[in-house]
């Protein structure tokens, strides 16, 4: 197996493809990672949350970082790790064209709002909660590459 650094053009084309990526944000010294949808849009990552842990999380320490992968086979991978600012994006005035490009973006994803609407509580409670939209503002991105160095 051969591991190199990705180009930044190619770590932009893995984002832009992905649907799924792992969100880490961390409080008081303590990490804290969660699956999440993503759409990639210009200098943005967008998703879909329902109240919780990662939101409260990030509100008080929005620096976060988003880990990107593509597994081909076991010795060919792909790997972006993306640095960011957590923005939330508010239904209130002055958020209306940010809020509409996430819901734009993510709604060409199947299934999008999972696994960020989904939650482990009763259905009254999930009914009752309001959803949010954020994105990460990305301030850099490293990635990976392994290939097998059987191939010919």
């Amino acid at each position: 197996m051969i591991v190199k650094d990705l180009s930044r053009a190619e770590c932009l084309e893995l984002v832009a493809a992905s649907h799924t990526a792992r969100l880490a944000c961390s409080l008081d010294g303590q990490p804290y990672v969660v699956p999440i949808t993503v759409a990639f849009d210009d200098s943005f990552l967008y998703s879909f949350s329902m109240p919780g842990q990662k939101v409260d999380w990030m509100r008080a320490n929005p620096k976060v970082c988003v880990l990107i992968e593509d597994h081909r086979q076991r010795s060919e991978w792909r790997s972006v790790v993306v640095y960011g600012t957590f923005e939330e994006l508010p239904d209130k005035i002055g958020f209306k064209r940010e809020r509409d490009r996430a819901w734009e973006m993510l709604q060409q994803r199947a299934n999008w709002w999972e696994p960020g609407g989904l939650k482990p509580v009763p259905g009254p409670m999930v009914s009752a909660s309001t959803h949010l939209f954020y994105r990460i503002a990305i301030d850099r991105m490293t990635g990976r590459q392994a290939v097998d160095d059987q191939r010919g």
